[in-house]
């Protein structure tokens, strides 16, 4: 297993429904980010930079610092925990950067029964966390499949929870982001792996303010056919995660051809954040660097496109089949 998987997953373990600590777990949590349409950034998707997983030698301060001298213009994090919440907006505003995530608490983990009872008051504790880096959207993840339930079970009642907190951020103005991971190498036991389930439960919820996080890493591992699964729902997709697989390193290092996932997804009209959290295999700003330029490469090629013409009526496409195969 990996240095920076066990690293993790000594998070995640140590924050679970950690409310009372201010503890935020990125498996039993909520991560916060600017909303997609906050964040057009002139009409193009943006980049952010995870520094769980970058510039990591360095305190948090100085990481901040390592991202505005790469040339990136948004930062995200996990947890709440042993950071200076004060520290962090005085530096991010002094290098005129914004905070595109960070993890918060949801009271336990959403498959449970009764969770939207705990999920609500973190939800709104979080809300204001999120006011201090004026963030406008937050990444929730749902816990552990509970041994013994029925996973309808648990589905209804991840729903439930967020239908419960979806007032709250949309009084608020934030958008929060469901998130699918892996089960098959990281994140074993996690109740929600597949991207079709995750868009099930959005459209149940029937929010605007309720979207998928789509992480390529994972959804690659866990069913393939990336590109097409990553943009023909791209208006219920609120935030992207970008590593390589094998190895979760940076684009390039691996089989997902990410010029070509770049550019789909800007075709596709998305104009949030994407955020970068990969553990390079050399230099860390050298790799934030070439995946920057073949970001921006594609979306200079996705822009010269002409629009594509529209299909007749009647023909959905050809559906691809192959899991993890290279996007």
């Amino acid at each position: 297993m990996e240095q920076h998987e066990l690293t993790r997953r000594g998070f995640i373990g140590t924050t679970l429904g950690a409310t009372a600590a201010a503890v935020f777990s990125p498996l039993g949590g909520v991560r916060i980010a600017g909303a997609a349409e906050a964040a057009a950034g002139g009409g193009k998707p943006r980049l952010s930079i995870c520094i769980e997983a970058l510039f990591t030698k360095a305190p948090v301060i100085q990481r901040i610092e390592e991202v505005k001298k790469v040339g990136a213009t948004a930062f995200e994090f996990w947890g709440r925990g042993g950071k200076d919440f004060d520290a962090i907006a005085k530096k991010k505003d002094e290098l005129g950067l914004e905070v595109a995530a960070f993890s918060c608490d949801t009271g336990g983990a959403l498959v449970a029964n009764g969770s939207k009872d705990k999920f609500v008051p973190a939800l709104k504790d979080s809300i204001a966390a999120a006011k201090k880096l004026a963030c406008k959207r937050m990444i929730v993840t749902v816990g552990q499949e509970i041994k013994g339930v029925e996973r309808a079970d648990q589905h209804k009642n991840i729903a439930e929870a967020l239908k419960a907190g979806a007032p709250a951020v949309e009084e608020a103005g934030i958008t929060l982001c469901l998130e699918p991971l892996n089960v098959l190498i990281n994140h074993k036991g996690y109740y929600l792996a597949t991207s079709d389930e995750g868009f099930q439960i959005i459209d149940e919820v029937g929010s605007p303010n309720v979207l998928l996080l789509f992480d390529i890493y994972h959804q690659q591992i866990t069913e393939g056919n990336v590109i097409r699964n990553a943009t023909n729902n791209v208006k219920k997709i609120g935030h992207y995660h970008v590593a390589d697989v094998p190895g979760r390193h940076e684009p390039g290092t691996g089989e997902i051809n990410y010029f070509n996932v770049f550019r789909a997804i800007a075709k596709a009209g998305y104009t949030g954040f994407l955020g970068l959290e990969m553990w390079p295999t050399g230099d860390h700003a050298e790799a934030v660097k070439a995946t920057m330029k073949v970001f921006d490469d594609a979306l200079a090629a996705a822009a010269s496109e002409p629009e594509a013409a529209p299909k007749p009526a009647g023909e959905k496409g050809r559906k691809g089949g192959g899991k993890k195969r290279a996007a």
